[in-house]
């Protein structure tokens, strides 16, 4: 008889011995990665393992928020207060007299908008919602043009043509600086002459009056495309004689935000409303029948 035969554990010992052997069947490849971790009497170590390894990179986590305490810079289209107030729309132009400089506009908070009787509520949230928008750099449309003179900028159609086939033209719509004869074409023939009598001469007048030089390159707009040959479309664009291009002139509301209309009571009212509607003709149908 063999000597050597091996005898059962005492289940005592086994059941001692098992967790050894469960710890280290764990370690195995296809293990969750929690359980791979020592375990000890505190807790600590183990959300510190969980929060490091679902930690997600500022780079795609974090967004870049604009501090709402920053003041930007006026655009040439919007130069200065009562421009902002007058694109934005819903009457807020009325307000123009109670901000006394651009900085007030982006520093006042809702309880101080209050306090100047900029009323009702919903008002205010609008105005502070535009202010915000401005803030991220987030315009309306004619946001991006560079040269504006006096609420009025020009468009013309750039004409590009494919190096590898010369069949094919690619036309964009640029913004274009603006000759001190366009704001005077735009008010009318009144407007021309009050313009010539001046003693200042066009070219200094016009680089006073924009800040940018006349000879700048134009740039690329967006909003606007081109239809058909030369004809430019696009929201308040007004075409010039002999199709030499579009101008656009700064008009009240071109930035609003359309409410809607509450038609019948609006929703939640809307088929109470009609019901009504439809009994009453009925009875009158009915009395006018009788009669």
């Amino acid at each position: 008889m063999n000597s050597f035969r091996s005898r059962p554990m005492p289940l005592g010992r086994a059941l001692a011995a098992a967790p050894a052997r469960w710890a280290a069947a764990t370690t195995s490849t296809f293990q969750p990665w929690h359980f791979a971790q020592s375990f000890s009497s505190s807790p600590s170590s183990f959300f510190t393992a969980s929060k490091t390894s679902f930690s997600a990179s500022p780079s795609t986590s974090k967004t870049s928020i604009v501090s709402k305490s920053h003041v930007p810079s006026p655009i040439p289209l919007v130069p200065d207060v009562a421009t902002f107030l007058s694109v934005i729309g819903r009457n807020m132009k009325q307000h123009a007299a109670k901000f006394p400089s651009w900085e007030a506009l982006f520093t006042l908070t809702s309880q101080q908008l209050r306090e100047l009787g900029i009323d009702p509520p919903r008002d205010r949230r609008y105005l502070l919602r535009w202010v915000q928008r401005f803030r991220e750099g987030r315009f309306g449309i004619a946001g991006d043009f560079q040269f504006v003179r006096n609420g009025v900028a020009e468009l013309r159609v750039h004409e590009t043509v494919d190096p590898q086939d010369p069949l094919i033209v690619r036309k964009f719509v640029l913004n274009v600086p603006v000759p001190p004869e366009a704001e005077a074409a735009a008010e009318g023939e009144a407007g021309a002459e009050a313009e010539t009598e001046g003693a200042v001469p066009a070219e200094d007048a016009a680089e006073t009056a924009t800040g940018y030089d006349l000879n700048a390159p134009p740039v690329r707009v967006r909003g606007y495309k081109v239809v058909g040959a030369k004809a430019i479309a696009g929201p308040y664009a007004l075409p010039l004689k002999q199709q030499a291009g579009s101008r656009l002139t700064v008009t009240e509301g071109m930035w609003e935000d359309k409410r809607g209309h509450k038609i019948d009571g609006g929703e939640r009212r809307q088929a109470e409303v009609r019901f009504r509607r439809r009994a009453a003709e009925r009875r009158a149908a009915r009395e006018s029948f009788g009669q």
